[in-house]
């Protein structure tokens, strides 16, 4: 299983990190990643904050390792099918690459603003790849009067944060009633809101964009309660969309909520049982995660792409059973508005939220999320030296809160987190 040919279909992070989990493991092989940027590997973080300020250039944000993976790159052109009884990877320009074993790592794309003729106004940005980045940063280069973000998740209110540091002017229109409310529920983000509104964010919560109006360039949004807000720029910020589209008819378990695989990271057909040359990690990977009732998850968490893209790495080569079902307790990080904020776990579905160490009024604090009597997740606000001691607490699902009594900690008190309602598989 360490010879013949491994084609990694995706030349991002958990590409360039699954192919490198190859050699370190042993595969001699032919390995031949596919990537449909014309870019070698590069590090996502950035394009929100520093690539957006000028402080880093996009060119420098390449990841480490990529010079000296021994590996064929087929940059530049995207997948565009997938022959399995031939083994084959198809490509854009009519390319063929067999494979003998296949990882999938082909991540996710922006979604769109819904009115494609509207999304092709000039000024209208989305910002997920390098080249969106250094689009997105000449167009605050150039001073817009005002700036319209569309939707206040991780990168909507990124964005806001780097561009309320440039001096610019910046609206931020969202349906939920808090920022964060999908991932941390109105509890936390009340507090993140309070933090936006306090650096000079005109905040719209409770609020839907219906149209953006413009000859050849934007100039203003319409909102559902027939109000207007003029903007010379616009970022859509609605979320992520995983690049399935081009496994059509291959018979695998694949839609826009990514590629459904199992624990040790085997794409699953159409029928649910697992295809053995064939692999997905990242975040175009959906998978049963154990600490959440082995129920599917899709996550576009940086550590995610690192650790399960070895995962499958060694699975591919010592087997499935050798490695067991992938369970990494979740976590991701994000700054913004002179916040740190740190999570461990998996929020969905809680039904409590308890302050359990620090304090908000004080800016920094450590809420602990609780299901059905366990705890299920942690979050930290500039107090991440707390949070690793939630960890096993999570992972065991110890009941909830977790940890009480210590000397520094406020009596925790548990109230709604204020999370939408869980998704329905």
């Amino acid at each position: 299983m360490r010879d013949g040919t491994i084609v990694v279909a995706g030349a991002s992070l958990a590409g360039l990190r699954g192919a490198e989990a190859l050699r370190t493991n042993g595969f001699s092989g032919r390995l031949i990643l596919v990537g449909d940027e014309p870019h070698r590997p590069y590090d996502r973080p950035p394009l929100s904050k520093h690539v957006l300020t000028g402080e880093i250039p996009p060119g420098a944000t390449t990841l480490p390792g990529v010079g000296t993976l021994r590996a064929e790159w087929r940059l530049g052109t995207p997948a565009a099918g997938l022959d399995r009884a031939g083994r084959a990877l198809l490509l854009a320009d009519g390319g063929r690459v067999p494979f003998d074993r296949l990882l999938i790592a082909t991540g996710a794309r922006a979604r769109a603003w819904p009115a494609p003729e509207e999304a092709r106004l000039s000024g209208v940005h989305t910002l997920r790849s390098r080249d969106d980045a250094a689009a997105l940063a000449a167009g605050l280069a150039a001073r817009p009067r005002r700036v319209l973000i569309l939707g206040a998740g991780f990168i909507g209110c990124e964005v806001a944060s780097s561009i309320r540091s440039l001096g610019l002017p910046v609206t931020v229109v969202d349906p939920a009633p808090a920022p964060l409310a999908q991932a941390l529920g109105r509890v936390i983000g009340g507090f993140v809101a309070g933090r936006m509104v306090a650096a000079g964010v005109d905040l719209r919560l409770g609020m839907r964009v219906t149209r953006l109006e413009g000859d050849r360039a934007v100039r203003r949004a319409r909102l559902e309660d027939g109000g207007t807000v003029e903007a010379d720029l616009v970022v859509v910020a609605l979320g992520a969309v995983r690049n399935t589209g081009w496994l059509a008819g291959a018979g695998l378990d694949a839609d826009e909520g990514g590629l459904s695989c199992d624990g040790a990271c085997r794409a699953l057909d159409g029928e649910g049982r697992p295809v053995p040359d064939i692999f997905a990690a990242g975040d175009v990977a959906r998978f049963p995660h154990p600490l959440h009732g082995n129920r599917p998850v899709a996550l576009e968490h940086w550590g995610n792409a690192v650790a399960q893209a070895a995962h499958a790495a060694r699975a591919m080569l010592d087997g499935p059973d050798s490695v067991g079902p992938y369970a990494e307790v979740p976590a991701f990080w994000s700054n913004q508005f002179g916040l740190t904020i740190k999570s461990l776990g998996l929020t969905e579905g809680a039904d409590a939220v308890a302050i359990v160490q620090g304090s908000p009024r004080a800016g920094r604090f450590l809420a602990a999320y609780g299901r059905a009597g366990r705890t299920v997740a942690a979050v930290s606000v500039n107090a991440g030296r707390w949070l690793p001691a939630y960890e096993g607490p999570i992972r065991d699902g110890a009941p909830f809160p977790p940890i009480t009594g210590g000397a520094d900690q406020p009596r925790p008190e548990s109230v709604p987190p204020g999370l939408p309602a869980p998704k329905v598989a």
